[in-house]
């Protein structure tokens, strides 16, 4: 018998009644204990009792059926009692794993099974978190010092300390924050913000950060504002060579720099899921290569795995960028003189060649276009590809399916088949691409894929993940799956 109006409503409320209960328990774990509560990879920290509710919906596509709040609510309570130490715990896997278990040994007892290895483990192994400083804060610095702010927790991981900028004005620092507080894209920062001009700080929901004025990266000394072992994230582009970027290992309190470009030479370019364990501790300078190159190598991991890529072309229908000119106006490179806001532009992209640093099984195999088109955000590829073996839409898309359900990706991959879907929808996503399942075409050997990502924020979640790669940052997950990045935990 169906529900009345009155009863559906009851109902709904009695679950947003429960989600409201879970987000001072969930925020005490992750302050407190440095302990993530996800569902299915999807993180509840800082969420809202709707978006909670969401996520319990999500796991319908997972195990088949939304996931009870009812059941997890009690769950997370027992977890809240358990002297645990720092982990990303998946109430939506293991409350999965215990059902299937059929329930004999009771609820309480088997999480104590599942967690036995974190029990008593709260302050062993606590680490003071890796200093951080963002050098420029433009379009990705910005995003990736909100991503940062927003996971600061217990300290423990990555810690925002610095920007570093050209005084740009008088009224600079003001600037500065209002950039950091206000985004026409992206919205307003979810939090609160003060400035001390006298001190040079902005300080972003507790997390206070020095703002340093200099042109020379090679001679501002950090451990003069209490800044050791840095890792500097250089967002200005400026240098994409080890030569050049080598200059930020020169000044006093620097360990390690990752540029958020593609890198020239002999640079590692790293899409974090494909190829971040190649990173060592010997590598002081490392790249996380393009926001297309991020958005396309997961997926084409994926499909030449299973089905070959015998070659291929990657044509980016890509939001305008500042690189471009509002209006006509001398520019060299070709055609992006032209006004970025009235045209689309024909224009290259070296995302194809890139691929082959994370994928080298796909040297040569590749070519590449990009047409820039009169959007602020959000970009789509094409993927064109010849395949070794012969396949149809529903098998592929199933695949990619499935494979963006699955821990090894679902950080990067996401999929939609939905018939109303546009670019605007995309906007915020963390995940790196997102297949447009109902776009795909396949014919025998011939496939076409349509992928949308956002190239602001999805690819500044990958530049956080390979921060936490970096400096060693990981957190045990459970139920056992692999170690997770803390930050990592928190962008999916």
């Amino acid at each position: 018998m169906s529900q009345t109006p009155d009863s559906c409503l009851d109902t709904w409320m009695g679950r947003v009644a429960l989600a409201e209960a879970m987000i001072p328990v969930i925020g005490r774990l992750h302050r407190e204990k440095n302990v993530v509560i996800t569902i299915h990879g999807r993180s509840l920290i800082n969420k809202s009792a709707t978006a909670i509710l969401k996520a319990h919906r999500f796991a319908r596509r997972v195990g088949k059926a939304e996931l009870p709040v009812e059941d997890t609510f009690p769950l997370l309570g027992i977890l809240a009692d358990l002297d645990l130490g720092p982990a990303v715990i998946d109430i939506g896997q293991l409350h999965q794993k215990f059902a299937v278990s059929g329930g004999e040994l009771g609820l309480e007892a088997f999480l104590l099974l599942e967690l036995a290895e974190l029990a008593g483990t709260r302050d062993v192994g606590a680490r003071a978190g890796t200093d951080v400083v963002l050098y420029g804060f433009g379009r990705i610095g910005r995003l990736v010092a909100r991503l940062l702010i927003e996971a600061a927790g217990t300290g423990q991981g990555l810690r925002l300390r610095a920007i570093v900028v050209r005084r740009g004005a008088v009224n600079d620092l003001a600037k500065r924050a209002s950039l950091l507080r206000r985004d026409s894209i992206h919205g307003p920062f979810q939090g609160t913000i003060t400035v001390d001009a006298e001190d040079s700080t902005i300080t972003a929901n507790g997390v206070r950060i020095h703002v340093i004025y200099s042109d020379d990266p090679a001679t501002v000394d950090y451990t003069a504002y209490g800044i050791h072992d840095a890792l500097v994230v250089d967002n200005t582009g400026r240098w994409r060579d080890a030569e050049g970027l080598s200059q930020h290992l020169k000044s006093k309190g620097v360990r390690r720099v990752l540029l958020t470009a593609p890198g020239s030479g002999d640079l590692k370019d790293i899409v974090f899921g494909i190829n971040h364990r190649t990173i060592r501790d010997s590598d002081t300078i490392v790249s996380a290569a393009s926001c297309t190159t991020n958005a396309i190598a997961p997926v084409l991991k994926v499909i030449n795995d299973r089905f070959g890529v015998v070659h291929g072309h990657v044509e980016t229908v890509h939001s305008f960028t500042n690189d471009q000119n509002l209006t006509d106006n001398f520019h060299k490179g070709d055609r992006r003189g032209r006004s970025a806001a009235l045209n689309m532009v024909l224009t290259e992209t070296g995302a194809a060649r890139a691929v082959a640093k994370a994928l080298p099984e796909l040297r040569g195999k590749l070519t590449g276009s990009s047409i820039r088109v009169p959007t602020a955000d959000v970009s789509l590829v094409i993927l064109n590809l010849t395949l070794q073996d012969a396949t149809t839409k529903d098998e592929v898309n199933a695949h990619l399916r499935e494979t963006s359900l699955q821990p090894e990706l679902r950080e990067q991959i996401d999929y939609i088949d939905s018939p109303e879907a546009v670019s605007t929808d995309f906007i915020g996503s963390r995940r790196t691409g997102s297949v447009d399942g109902l776009a795909t075409v396949s014919h025998g050997k011939n496939l076409v894929l349509y992928v949308w990502y956002d190239n602001e924020f999805g690819y500044s979640c990958q530049v956080i993940r390979v921060m936490e790669q970096m400096a060693g940052i990981t957190l045990p997950s459970v139920p056992v799956l692999e170690q997770v990045s803390e930050l990592e935990a928190l962008t999916v």
